[in-house]
């Protein structure tokens, strides 16, 4: 078998990192994203990236790091409003952005994963999202042509796998990781543990094996939380 299993982040993405290059991140919020991954991009300084993932993170975290050090040309993406940076980027011409309906941008990551070179669907007719692309009627309504997309790179976060790359993912960290994981030429997975193979119920397996070619253990991480809200407490007599 394999040794999927490499020390660190940097020795994981090592031959893998160019100028130019495409990358499929996984992640929802600041839940499930490859911190360590995005760490080692950063510091090994590629730039004019493009990035597809559901959002930029924010200020200073998840992908905000790689927006902070100017090393993205172009993201992907389709819920982006809490990075004062990204919209600075943005509104000076900095930066360029596609916007993507969130099921729209899962749906595309996952067929350029499973080699659909692209679908239609009706959201986004009518609307801006709409500009540029064709359209098609089936039984007397429009949908928009939309493209699969296939990346260089997939980075992905995950729970728990086994040594030979099954993957599980913990929760709302499934959304987006899963799908980001097929589309990439090759994915790099960090998970929080490894276990030996035949540990897993393979009736609990997210994310065959197949699809991941390196792994790094992460672990230990601190669990942000993006909005914070809370009420006085209540004094009691």
């Amino acid at each position: 078998m394999v040794d999927k299993v490499y020390d660190d982040a940097a020795a994981a993405l090592s031959g893998l990192l160019f100028d130019g290059m495409t990358i499929c991140a996984g992640g929802f919020g600041l839940c499930g994203i490859p911190e360590r991954l995005i760490d080692a991009i950063r510091d090994a300084g590629i730039k004019d990236l493009t990035i597809a993932s559901n959002n930029a993170g924010v200020d200073g975290e998840g992908l905000g790091k790689l927006l902070r050090t100017r090393q993205v040309r172009k993201m992907i993406s389709s819920y982006v409003g809490e990075n004062k940076e990204f919209e600075r980027q943005f509104l000076a011409g900095e930066l360029e952005v596609e916007f993507c309906p969130q099921g729209t941008l899962a749906e595309r990551c996952r067929a350029g994963g499973a080699g659909i070179p692209g679908f239609y669907t009706k959201t986004g007719v009518g609307t801006q999202v709409a500009e540029g692309k064709e359209v098609k009627v089936f039984d007397g309504e429009d949908y928009i042509l939309e493209r699969g997309i296939r990346a260089d790179l997939s980075i992905i976060k995950g729970w728990k796998a086994d040594e030979s790359g099954n993957l599980i993912f913990r929760k709302t960290a499934r959304n987006f990781n899963q799908p980001m994981a097929t589309a990439g030429r090759i994915c790099v997975a960090e998970v929080e543990e490894v276990v030996p193979v035949g540990t897993l119920d393979p009736d609990h397996i997210h994310l065959p094996g197949i699809y991941v070619k390196r792994m790094i253990v992460g672990s230990p991480y601190e669990k942000k939380i993006e909005f914070r809200t809370t009420r006085p407490r209540v004094q009691t007599a």
